[in-house]
């Protein structure tokens, strides 16, 4: 019995440790390296996910036309009711006819059952109408119509593929882009926070050197305006990481408020190596989904000029067809069905639309041109793209070889005047200039490090080999 009590409270304080344990793994920061944010970025984009459907629709469109090639079955049906039914003779007149031509004699048993089969047969009973039909048509000539019809859905499934890719390779730039962007934010308040955190510490020096007597009010005063240039600054980057993060959480499809950390946060220096970039035009020209793009579009109009063309061509097509009628039109309008069939050849010669016809052609052959002209200025753009990505990849290497450089001489300037500050002959003024100066250095050093990092997605990406997997 006293054991009980003590079982309740063990089991009470597992409990509790347990959901303490949960709840601090609910708001543990979600660890994200930049392969897994470009994943997320594809799966949750919706623009995304609009081009793949695209896709799918093109897909469709394609499977339609071909359908054209095989025979249109088609069944109608209709059905009718008349008021009256049809009477072909006025048996009215001809009964006073008879009654004037015959005499007594059209009183004749034997003539009123004549004119009553004649009544019968007169009379035909259309007041319940039916009316079938299965048609079956098969093009032999359509003038190229189905045939280019299929390769312009070919084209534009090819088409909806290659702007896919083309948001794809912008996705990923963007991704990669902010990702870069918050690890130097990250890395400019780890150094924005050690600098406000140095200022404090030479701040509080200062006030006790100038208890002491040895420092002025003025070097206080500058030392003081220097902390609350830091501290601004610190505010500055800590609401631009903040804003920097939110954003790279929307483009991975997770919400604003979750609290991110990355993988490559805790470098102080990103391993980056300065290489001389080279570019091949003909493997952009290749690979850019653009001028892709431009190409099929251009296939497509070209497909469209010989549309308009098939508009002017005879069409022929087979025709075979099933009618079936109530009342029974083939044996004296009888309340049964009946029907036949027909076989033939139709031939369709537009006559009166030749002019109308080489306007349009003239006017695919105009978009063409637009098309051909397009593809060869985005070629041109690319060249230059390309070019200039080069040009980057090389001047962010020497950036960054001259940032190292400059990292150095900031941080023997700064050990020297600390020491010189120290022995009492450097004045703060000066210390602080040392400060300032590698605070400079430093940050330049993140920005070459991370422009060797965007510079080099941005080579690939005009080269059009910008993926997931690289």
């Amino acid at each position: 019995h006293d054991a009980l009590p003590i079982y309740i409270k063990m089991k009470r304080t597992i409990l509790l440790l347990a959901f303490v344990v949960t709840v601090s793994c609910m708001h543990a920061q979600r660890m994200l390296t930049l392969e897994e944010c470009r994943n997320l970025a594809i799966q949750n984009n919706k623009e995304l996910q609009i081009s793949g459907e695209k896709i799918k629709m093109a897909d469709n469109e394609k499977k339609a036309a071909f359908t054209k090639y095989f025979p249109q079955l088609s069944a109608n049906g209709a059905y009718m009711w008349n008021q009256k039914d049809i009477n072909l003779l006025d048996m009215g007149a001809l009964s006073s006819s008879l009654s004037s031509s015959l005499g007594g004699l059209a009183q004749l048993p034997m003539i009123q059952h004549l004119m009553s089969g004649v009544n019968d047969m007169q009379h035909l009973d259309v007041q319940n109408i039916w009316v079938g039909n299965v048609s079956l048509v098969q093009p032999v000539f359509m003038g190229g119509k189905i045939v280019n019809y299929n390769q312009i859905t070919k084209f534009a499934k090819q088409l909806a593929e290659s702007m896919n890719n083309l948001q794809l390779q912008d996705l990923i730039y963007k991704t990669d882009e902010t990702y870069w962007q918050v690890i130097s934010l990250v890395n400019k308040k780890k150094l924005a926070d050690a600098y406000v955190d140095l200022l404090r510490k030479m701040d509080s020096d200062v006030t006790a050197m100038i208890y002491e007597g040895v420092a002025t009010e003025a070097d206080g005063l500058s030392v003081k305006v220097k902390l609350n240039e830091a501290e601004m600054a610190q505010t500055k980057v800590e609401n631009g990481l903040a804003l920097t993060r939110m954003l790279l959480a929307q483009i991975c499809g997770l919400s604003l408020e979750e609290d991110l950390s990355l993988a490559d946060e805790k470098l102080d220096n990103f391993p980056v190596e300065t290489t001389q970039a080279s570019a091949d035009l003909n493997e952009a020209f290749m690979n850019r989904n653009e001028l892709r793009s431009l190409d099929l579009t251009t296939k497509i109009y070209k497909r469209k000029e010989r549309i308009a063309l098939a508009e002017m061509l005879p069409n022929v097509a087979l025709a075979a067809n099933y009618f079936v009628t109530n009342p029974n039109v083939f044996n004296g309008f009888k309340n049964d069905f009946a029907g036949m069939f027909n076989v033939g050849v139709m031939v369709k010669v537009p006559l009166s639309g030749w002019w109308e016809g080489t306007y349009r052609r003239n006017s695919a052959k105009a978009e063409t041109r637009i098309k051909t002209l397009e593809w060869q200025d985005a070629r041109e753009k690319i060249e230059l793209q390309v070019n200039q990505s080069v040009y980057k990849v090389n001047e962010a290497g020497k950036k960054l070889i001259a940032s190292s450089r400059n990292m150095e001489n900031a941080e023997e300037n700064l050990r020297r005047a600390n020491f010189g500050f120290e022995e009492g002959v450097i004045p703060a003024l000066n210390l602080m200039e040392a400060q300032t100066a590698w605070v400079s250095a430093r940050s330049s050093l993140i920005d070459a490090q991370i422009e060797v990092k965007l510079t080099e997605v941005y080579l690939s990406k005009a080269l059009g080999k910008l993926s997931a997997n690289e």
